[in-house]
């Protein structure tokens, strides 16, 4: 696996640095196409490497000609090796219909499929301020903290930017990477989010996340305007493939737009090696839209939705950390998903059983779609309460320490 990340890296980064410099979207098609076996060199038969420098300048070749023949500009490329794709971005003229051009060019023989970039929203809506969020009574939350939070379980948030020297959130950011165009500000979305899952616990400052132990991945893949958080299937995929190669155990997508067909197979790609997948489900749409439609995502709202598969969680009125070192009550499914993305974490860490498209099973709900946290991490330990003894660390056979 190490043989390949090394170039696949090397592409991310130039597909990140022509992130810094991106295109209308509006205007974007995203053109997948298959990459050759393992053991196969377009150039040059058996014998080379899929991924050194010739066998992607051949592959690169063909993209330059099928982009032209289509009247496109061929503008980057990136490789997602998870699926067995190269996947380039292409401009279409002022003036041309897209959904008609990726018909045609998914009937390009040397092309797996193609589709227009799509766009998202974001569900806006010992620690002095515990008191004041819903799930410090809700949940027990620190009675949970006794049990389990979150210790080394890799969550990743993909959202806006988040403001990682905000006080609650200091030493919290184990990585950030941005795959949007736009300055490096923090953001008001990504930085609530964050709070929700992993804010600093018994610090004498603030909140407590969920999760304050998890090692958190900050990927941004959305910007902010004035009035909402939006998000696009080019810096969502990116931000995906990133996640996955990173062997993330959560990913947290507090977002909703149409279904896509890329972020499917990377959603597919994630919840096939064992990751868990929540997102926000948006009651404004008869599937609660998409990724929180998609088989194996759990999907959070507020309440019960009709005819709807979802979870409910705390996200009315929710206290959490905005950019600037403030606090403020905020409302929307987003915050709901969080809080679900940080109750996995402390699941995980007590192993896989909450691992994959079968995570939403281990959630034990009320009559209501509400989560019973204490029970639902009790299922998870074995038996173990809100009241249980902080478990042992296998790694180092000593009690977590908080």
């Amino acid at each position: 696996m190490r043989r390949w990340l090394v170039p696949w890296l090397l592409c991310l980064g130039a597909a990140c640095a022509w992130a810094q410099n991106e295109p209308d979207t509006s205007r974007q098609l995203l053109v997948l196409m298959h990459q050759p076996p393992p053991h196969f060199r377009p150039d040059a038969g058996y014998g080379g490497g899929w991924d050194d420098a010739a066998a992607r300048k051949a592959r690169q070749r063909v993209a330059e000609r099928v982009a032209r023949e289509h009247g496109l500009h061929l503008d980057s490329a990136w490789s997602m090796e998870r699926l067995g794709l190269d996947c380039y971005v292409m401009t279409a003229p002022q003036g041309v219909a897209l959904e008609p051009l990726a018909r045609q060019l998914s009937n390009d023989r040397r092309v797996a499929w193609a589709q227009p970039v799509q766009h998202y929203r974001a569900h806006s809506g010992g620690d002095p301020l515990l008191a004041l969020q819903p799930a410090a009574t809700a949940w027990h939350l620190a009675a949970l903290h006794r049990s389990a939070t979150g210790r080394g379980v890799r969550v990743a948030l993909i959202d806006s930017r988040v403001d990682e020297r905000h006080p609650d959130l200091t030493d919290q950011v184990a990585r950030q990477a941005d795959f949007l165009k736009g300055p490096a500000t923090p953001e008001r979305h990504g930085t609530a989010v964050a709070g929700i899952i992993a804010a600093r616990a018994d610090d004498g400052i603030g909140i407590a996340g969920i999760s304050p132990q998890a090692s958190l991945m900050a990927l941004r893949a959305c910007r902010e305007t004035a009035q909402e958080t939006l998000c696009n299937s080019l810096g969502l995929a990116l931000a995906l493939h990133d996640a996955i190669a990173h062997d993330v155990q959560v990913i947290n997508l507090s977002l909703s737009g149409p279904p896509d067909r890329l972020l499917q197979h990377l959603l597919d790609v994630a919840l096939d090696q064992g990751c868990t997948v929540v997102a926000a489900a948006d009651a404004g749409e008869p599937s609660g839209g998409f990724p929180a439609s998609h088989p194996g995502v759990v999907a959070v709202a507020l309440a019960l939705l009709p005819d709807r598969d979802v979870v409910v969680a705390p996200g009315r009125d929710v206290l959490t950390t905005l950019p600037g070192g403030r606090w403020q009550p905020l409302s929307g499914a987003s915050y709901a998903a969080a809080h679900v993305s940080g109750l996995f974490a402390l699941m995980r860490q007590f192993g896989n059983h909450a691992a994959g498209r079968q995570a939403g099973a281990a959630l034990v709900r009320t009559a209501t779609g509400a989560i019973d946290a204490c029970a639902t991490l009790a299922g998870i330990s074995g038996g173990c309460s809100c009241d249980c003894p902080p478990p042992q660390d296998a790694s180092a056979g000593r009690a977590i320490a908080k």
